[in-house]
């Protein structure tokens, strides 16, 4: 299957690292496949991510980020699921239990990876699968992740990396797996402090790698969705990314701090223009609920966004068509927040709608407008983004809209006159069909 034709609409599901950071176990990923089949999958959430580290024994918070952690590898070098956490997969039978049981709820499986090969490949000197090469004549120790240091480079000026790509994706398609989320590949250019403003270092955009997981997957005989990340890519490489990607994130890990949503904002109204079937700018994702043992911010805690902020959280990430991802550990989030993730007309944007776009930015509002592909309907979005409470006027002829008088506001429900002014709370956001 092309690439092309998987991810239609934005991918919807959950993602094991906002509340479990590289600590998530077999348990906690069933427990949260459970909560999405029987309360979620109706509105269209189908995906379960399991994040880093699910290879490496010991790993936690604070350590992970050490240099060569201990990593599980089978002969051929290619990581595997530590069984301390991942019970089922003793005896070699990998991940493909855990697959099984979640696609028996009738959803889809998905496992984060990292570039390169590890580095206890390389010092056992592991054989390629399929080749008579050795991992440590196919890698160099340059370039390594600043911030997972227990890889090496692929080196594809030489044979065997492209084989080393297509032995690991043969194995994940043996388990099942449907989606990759594969990390230190997207540019990165800056990790946002809580006011927005940048700090820390930047990675490459790493086309070989891209190219080569890509070919990996196509190799493997099993469609699965590719997502590449961090992120902070030139709008330059679209078409680079298309061809190789279904989804790319456009920034450094997102969380949950107002400064960084509304950075968010900008780099949502710049990739815009770039949405397509298939291919997905992703605004990361939703730093929302309960999240035990995150990796941001302390542990043990709800989500720093309050009830505003956590509307315009998901009204923006719908109205840019982001991929939806949740990140906050669904059996201990209150009622508040899933009914954030079951509002069947709010999540219809993100599936359904077109020509999604900013039409309007000053100081204190940022507003979007698209248009439904399954309803006759308009969307249109008021942001907040000023500090306190505001009144907004609009003419509506300004965004196309020529015949109603009134429409609904998603969120509340209540009837919106578009002959008076429109209240928005600081840091809030009205979302109206029309």
């Amino acid at each position: 299957m092309n690439i092309s034709e998987l991810a239609q609409k934005p991918p919807m599901g959950w993602n094991s690292w906002d509340c479990f950071s590289v600590t998530v176990t077999e348990e906690e990923v069933k427990a949260n496949a459970d909560f999405v089949a029987k309360n979620l999958k109706k509105y269209g959430w189908e995906y379960i991510v399991v994040d880093l580290a699910w290879f490496a024994p010991g790993a936690d918070h604070t350590n992970y980020k050490n240099v060569n952690i201990p990593q599980l590898i089978d002969e051929y070098g290619r990581l595997i699921p530590d069984p301390e956490k991942f019970p089922s997969s003793v005896n070699g039978a990998g991940f493909k239990p855990l697959a099984d049981y979640v696609h028996s709820l009738g959803l889809k499986f998905g496992i984060h990876i990292m570039r390169g090969i590890p580095v206890q490949a390389v010092e056992q000197k592991c054989r390629v699968k399929d080749t008579a090469l050795t991992a440590d004549q196919i890698s160099y120790n340059r370039e390594r992740c600043p911030w997972y240091n227990s890889l090496r480079t692929l080196n594809f000026a030489e044979k065997g990396a492209q084989e080393y790509y297509n032995s690991i994706f043969e194995l994940y398609a043996l388990w099942g797996v449907d989606y990759i989320k594969a990390d230190d590949l997207n540019a990165w250019h800056e990790v946002n402090n809580s006011d927005g403003s940048p700090t820390g270092d930047g990675s490459p955009y790493r086309i070989d790698d891209i190219e080569g997981i890509a070919a990996g997957i196509e190799n493997c005989g099993r469609p699965m969705v590719l997502s590449i990340s961090p992120g902070g890519p030139e709008t330059t490489i679209i078409n680079h990314l298309r061809k190789h990607t279904n989804l790319w994130r456009i920034s450094a890990d997102f969380w949950d701090e107002w400064g960084s949503l509304k950075k968010q904002m900008e780099r949502c109204a710049t990739w815009a223009p770039f949405i397509k079937p298939g291919h997905w700018p992703d605004a990361d994702m939703l730093p929302l609920g309960y999240m035990p043992r995150g990796e941001s911010g302390g542990q043990e805690r709800f989500s720093n966004f309050n009830v505003d902020e956590q509307k315009t959280v998901i009204s923006l990430w719908c109205m840019f068509r982001s991929p939806l991802m949740f990140g906050g550990n669904l059996p201990q989030c209150n009622d508040e927040t899933i009914a954030l993730l079951s509002n069947k007309d709010v999540l219809e944007i993100n599936q359904y709608s077109k020509k999604n776009r900013e039409v309007y930015c000053d100081d204190s509002v940022r507003v979007w407008a698209a248009e439904s592909t399954i309803l006759n309907a308009k969307y249109l979005a008021v942001f907040n983004i000023s500090d306190v409470d505001i009144t907004y006027r609009f003419n509506v002829n300004d965004f196309g809209i020529t015949k109603p008088a009134s429409g609904i506001d998603l969120w509340s429900k209540n009837t919106i006159d578009f002959h008076s002014e429109l209240k928005v709370n600081a840091h809030g956001v009205r979302l109206v069909r029309f």
